[in-house]
């Protein structure tokens, strides 16, 4: 199996070793590449390797505990979203550029977890004191990174009962 979209599995282990940074501006081209609404691209990034930055990032929520040497937290910037009804359309564009980095990382060897921020209030607003973020900057998604020091199972999760063909 070599197709990174069916080998990409949630890793919560880590390997010490630092990421360097021509595999970070990877990941990042690749999360920038996804598509955005409009081409409006209301995503930041915010790439974490500082020790004590790292764990208090990794504080903010229940679930994002674990030990990993790199963070990438995708923010939503509204300042640059589009307006009205469309505003929300920032959450497809950042989920969008979290999915391209995951599996970026996996093509690169590295291990990742996709850690939900937003709609947890309290996390939101944890995760925005961390970062000094402003009002109009909602955390999406907070990414753990590294070398795998767990390899799970690949497995496509295809199931043929949950597809409907209409004509």
């Amino acid at each position: 199996m070599s197709n990174p979209i069916l080998k990409r599995r949630s890793v919560r282990k880590f390997k010490d070793t630092p990421v360097s940074r021509e595999m970070i501006d990877r990941l990042l081209e690749a999360a920038m590449a996804a598509p955005s609404a409009c081409n409006k691209r209301p995503v930041d990034f915010y790439v974490i390797s500082g020790e004590e930055k790292l764990h208090e990032i990794s504080m903010c929520g229940r679930f994002t505990r674990m030990k990993a040497p790199l963070i990438i937290v995708v923010v939503g910037n509204l300042k640059r979203a589009l307006p009205l009804e469309f505003s929300e359309y920032w959450i497809q564009d950042a989920s969008a550029a979290t999915q391209n980095i995951l599996i970026e990382a996996t093509a690169l060897g590295l291990g990742s977890c996709w850690c939900g921020i937003h709609p947890q209030k309290r996390m939101v607003e944890k995760v925005r004191a961390a970062l000094g973020l402003t009002d109009k900057e909602i955390p999406l998604s907070m990414i753990k990174l590294g070398y795998p020091d767990e390899f799970p199972q690949p497995h496509s999760g295809y199931d043929e009962k949950r597809v409907h063909f209409v004509e």
